[in-house]
């Protein structure tokens, strides 16, 4: 994954039209930490790749490759609360009504 990641980075990078100045600048780091992460000499934080990812527009997991299954999960309940949490009391009533009819089929 390591190398894979700095391909991925310089790849972006480029693909952006950004030089690694413009990427170092965004992130707040030095060119040298972009071009040491880029030939697989450093890894990125999680801040980093977080920051790195919306810079480029990709997701998160995009850049850091698989993700462990049981985080997955995880991950999808966060963003189907996430979601529901900014419903009206109407929709999230049809949402639960809707769930229901899934969850039967699936019985």
């Amino acid at each position: 994954m390591e190398s894979d990641l700095g391909a991925k980075v310089k790849k972006l990078r480029i693909s952006h039209g950004l030089t690694q100045e413009d990427v170092a600048k965004a992130l707040d780091v030095t060119p040298g930490y972009i071009s040491n992460v880029e030939n697989g000499r450093n890894l990125m934080t999680l801040r980093m790749l977080s920051y790195y990812a919306e810079l480029t527009g990709v997701s998160l997991d995009y850049l850091a490759g698989s993700v462990d299954k049981s985080y997955q999960n995880t991950a999808l309940d966060n963003e189907i609360m996430q979601i529901v949490q900014k419903l009206d009391a109407d929709t999230k009533e049809k949402l639960i009504s809707t769930l229901r009819i899934w969850e039967k089929k699936e019985a």
